[in-house]
C-alpha cells in the first residue's frame, strides 16, 4: 500500500463508504466506543483519518473543539458536506506527517486508520507526538491476533485485501514498544469479528 494508491482507492470508495462502515455492525461498534468518551468543550480533539465523518455523527460536536484530518480529498469532501454549518476544522493531511505542534491535543481518535496507512509505526509516532501529556488515544481497528500467527486463510488473502487499501495482518503489539514507559494501555478489548477488531485506549503519562 502507498498513499497514491490509497487516495485512488478511496476516491472510488467514497460514494459507498457509509453503506458499509457507517451501518450495521460497524455502526454499533462505533457507538460502543465513541459515545463513551467523556469529551468536553475545554479539550482539543483530533480525529485522524476522519473519512466521511461517521464518528462525528455520534457525538455532540457543536460543543467541542474538533480538528479532523484525512488524506483523501474525496472522503474529506463527504465529511465537510455533512458538517458544513459546524465549527469543525477539516484539513487534508497525511497522518504519517502531521503539521501540528507537539502536544497539541487532549484526545486523538484513530479509528480504522492504523490498518490503512502505508507506515503504521510512523503514523502512531505522529499520533503520540501531537498528544498532550495525560492525553488519551482512542483506537478502533483490526489487528492480527495477540501473540499468534495469522491463520493460513488470512495469510493467503492478505495481499488481495491490501490491494483494496487495508491490511488485516498488522500487529498492535509491534506498534507500541514494550519499553515505552510514556504510554499506558488502559483498555484493549475485542469489539467484533471474534476479536479481529479491537477497542484500545492509551494514555500518555510523561
Amino acid at each position: 500500500m502507498n498513499n497514491s494508491w490509497n487516495k485512488f482507492i478511496y476516491k472510488i470508495g467514497s460514494p459507498f463508504y457509509d453503506k458499509f462502515f457507517n451501518s450495521g455492525v460497524f455502526l454499533n461498534a462505533r457507538k460502543q466506543i465513541i459515545q463513551l468518551i467523556p469529551f468536553n468543550r475545554e479539550q482539543k480533539i483530533l480525529f485522524v483519518g476522519i473519512g466521511t465523518g461517521a464518528d462525528l455523527e455520534l457525538i455532540n460536536y457543536s460543543d467541542l473543539d474538533i480538528t479532523a484530518i484525512d488524506y483523501s480529498p474525496d472522503m474529506l469532501e463527504k465529511a465537510q458536506t455533512k458538517f458544513k454549518d459546524s465549527t469543525i476544522k477539516f484539513l487534508e493531511m497525511d497522518a504519517q506527517n502531521m503539521v501540528f505542534e507537539d502536544e497539541s491535543f487532549d484526545y486523538v481518535v484513530a479509528n480504522l486508520i492504523l490498518s490503512v496507512v502505508p507506515d503504521t509505526n510512523k503514523c502512531f509516532q505522529e499520533i503520540t507526538r501531537v498528544l498532550k501529556n495525560e492525553g488519551k488515544i482512542i483506537i478502533f481497528d483490526k489487528f492480527a491476533p495477540k501473540n499468534k500467527k495469522l491463520s493460513l486463510p488470512k495469510v493467503l488473502i492478505r495481499p488481495i485485501i491490501s490491494v483494496l487499501g487495508t491490511d488485516i495482518g498488522r500487529s498492535f503489539e509491534e506498534i507500541i514498544p514494550k519499553n515505552n514507559n510514556s504510554l499506558k494501555v488502559e483498555e484493549d478489548s475485542p469489539v467484533m469479528m471474534n476479536g479481529m477488531y479491537r477497542k484500545i485506549i492509551i494514555s500518555k503519562i510523561y
